[in-house]
Formats: structure tokens, C-alpha cells, sequence
């Protein structure tokens, strides 16, 4: 399945995406926004591998239209009785940061959540020191709910992290 955007398409992750992914996630200037801070080639390409298996994930790669892999965004822990999942991007290609890429993609994957797999919620943790991103999810119509402090250590120091979240009827309004 392929989505499109106005600057992206997202389709299936591929096995030969794995290096791109490698060389994102090892970078400090990109990793310091994800969860995942360092992996191997091995890993990546086990857990592409297991993608197919997984019932509660989507997830895609995000090309630009020109067909240039940028990035990755999905859905983790897809809750079918409450009708809610845990959102995540990652604009690993830095030429690409702060061009419309990731709201596009966004954009892409929340309508499809919201429309296609019927998710009531989408939700997601956020680094108090992503201020972009935070900035992007407001702007999209994702709300403050909540802070865990001290979550997350980066270069010597804690950080506080988010929890954001959008409804179905916020998104719907927003369009």
C-alpha cells in the first residue's frame, strides 16, 4: 500500500532501506530526537524483517515524490479494542529537516489512521528539547497531556518528555 502526500509518498519499508536507517539512527544530530539511539545493519534488517508478522504496527518508509528516502513514519502498539496507537517519524536525511517533508508525511499517516484503520486516538512522546517537533504537532492539532520528568538522559543531562496526543473528531475540525 502506498500513501500520497503533496511532497511525499509513504510505501513499504524494504530491506534495502536498512543502510539509509544505520547511518540516520548513528548520527547525534538525528538519533537525539528518536527512542533508538545507535543500531547495527543486522538489527534493522531483522526488524524490517518482522514487520509482516506484527499485527499491532503500521509502517512506512517516506520517499519524496522525486523518489529520494528520507525518513520513516508508522504506527506502533495499534490498540483495536480501544481504537487508539502510538505515533512515531523519524526525517533521518538532515537536507530534508525543515521543508514540509514531516508535516506532509504526518499529515499522510493521521488521515489514514483516522480514516482508514478507525482510530479514535493517536498519541505519542516527544523530547521537551524537540522544540520543531512539538511546534509541528500543535500546529497539526495534537495536545499537551501530560510530562514525564526527567525521562530521558542526552549528553550529561535529564530531560522532561511529552505526551501529545489528537482525537478523531480534533482532526476532523482541523481539516
Amino acid at each position: 500500500m502506498r500513501l500520497k502526500g503533496e511532497k511525499v509518498i509513504l510505501r513499504p519499508l524494504a530491506l534495502s532501506d536498512a543502510p539509509r536507517f544505520v547511518t540516520w539512527f548513528n548520527d547525534p544530530a538525528v538519533h537525539r530526537f528518536l527512542a533508538r539511539r545507535e543500531l547495527t545493519l543486522q538489527e534493522e534488517r531483522k526488524w524490517i524483517r518482522s514487520l509482516p508478522k506484527k499485527k499491532d504496527g503500521v509502517h512506512f518508509a517516506i520517499d519524496t515524490r522525486e523518489g529520494v528516502h528520507i525518513g520513516s513514519v508508522g504506527f506502533n502498539d495499534i490498540n483495536r479494542k480501544d481504537n487508539y496507537a502510538v505515533f512515531g517519524i523519524a526525517i533521518g536525511d538532515k537536507r530534508y529537516w525543515g521543508k514540509g517533508y514531516g508535516t506532509d508525511a504526518m499529515k499522510c499517516i493521521i488521515d489514514y489512521g483516522f480514516r482508514t484503520l478507525r482510530l479514535h486516538r493517536i498519541e505519542l512522546e516527544v523530547y521537551e528539547y524537540n522544540v520543531r517537533g512539538i511546534k509541528l504537532y500543535c500546529r497539526l492539532g495534537f495536545k499537551i497531556e501530560g510530562e514525564k520528568r526527567e525521562r530521558v538522559y542526552w549528553k550529561g543531562k535529564y530531560y522532561n518528555t511529552f505526551q501529545m496526543a489528537i482525537l478523531r473528531n480534533e482532526w476532523q475540525k482541523a481539516e
